[in-house]
């Protein structure tokens, strides 16, 4: 039985990854023997399950039908040996993705303690500001930040906390452009937008329960929470940052708050799971600790 668990888990792995070599790395397994594995998992079930070319492994619709049956199966036998070890001995591997600044600011900051408590759980973390193909790289949560409805519809997700976006600049493009006195003025003034994420070149200001929406001209796109501020304290224009990412350079001086009495729509943080809303024990708790510490990191 150990070697039909055994071709379930490599079946799933290369599935989702759309590689061979891949999984064999993830696995701690040779190619020639994954490609054995595979093989003998066809063989037992008389029927072909990838197509396999130089480049690439994709389903049959056999393959499909069990690769989702196969996930769920895996799924229930972690949640059942979990169940049996009890919530304190978590172990394993829990992948995790998440945007490279609040990363760094407010997700690795809160798993301290939590992984303090379980010394087994290893976790694996991709810090990136694009989008992942979160199957293909085997995560089992990945960390978005957003304004709006969610665009990965097919995932399960759970909301984590609500963080305050402001407007910022330096105090250099200020002296040489002056400070906008509202919302309106943005549109004489050169803006740092970034992309995916929430950037947007339509900025939607709250004040005295009235929507002003300004489209600003944005004069430098970046794809990165690092680069708009990289760019925003050189004196480059006028930035929207959440409070965490930019509240070490106000405290500093390199940035100022711009239209106080205004609020924007906060940006909202969720947890995103690739396989879906039934969640092992492991990964259950890692989002439980999330939800209850990111309040303290807005």
């Amino acid at each position: 039985m150990s070697d039909r668990w055994q071709e379930m888990t490599v079946f799933v792995r290369v599935a989702e990854s759309g590689s061979l070599s891949r999984a064999a790395r993830e696995l701690n397994l040779s190619q020639p023997s994954v490609s054995r594995i595979i093989a003998a998992l066809e063989a037992r079930l008389g029927t072909t399950m990838l197509l396999r070319t130089t480049r690439s492994v994709s389903l049959t619709d056999a393959g499909a039908l069990y690769l989702d049956r196969a996930r769920r199966l895996l799924a229930e036998m972690a949640e059942a040996e979990q169940a049996a070890r009890g919530l304190d001995s978590l172990h394993g591997v829990v992948r995790l993705a998440m945007p490279v600044l609040y990363g760094s600011r407010a997700v690795i900051p809160a798993l301290a303690p939590f992984l303090a408590r379980h010394p087994d759980l290893r976790v694996e973390i991709t810090m990136s500001d694009e989008r992942q193909n979160l199957i293909a790289d085997g995560v089992d949560i990945a960390i978005r930040l957003g304004v709006g409805a969610l665009d990965d519809s097919s995932f399960g997700a759970r909301r984590l906390a609500s963080v305050e976006r402001l407007l910022v600049a330096a105090p250099a493009y200020l002296a040489a452009r002056g400070a906008p006195k509202d919302p309106t003025e943005l549109a004489r003034h050169d803006c740092i937008v970034q992309h995916g994420l929430f950037g947007r070149a339509s900025w939607r200001f709250m004040h005295d329960q009235k929507v002003t929406a300004v489209d600003v001209t944005a004069r430098l796109w970046i794809n990165s929470a690092s680069g708009v501020l990289a760019a925003a304290t050189a004196g480059l224009g006028v930035a929207l940052a959440t409070r965490i990412m930019a509240q070490e350079d106000l405290r500093a001086g390199r940035l100022e708050q711009l239209l106080g009495t205004y609020r924007l729509d906060p940006a909202e943080v969720h947890a995103i799971f690739p396989a879906g809303p039934k969640l092992s024990a492991k990964i259950r708790s890692v989002v439980d600790h999330l939800s209850a510490s990111l309040g303290a990191f807005t």
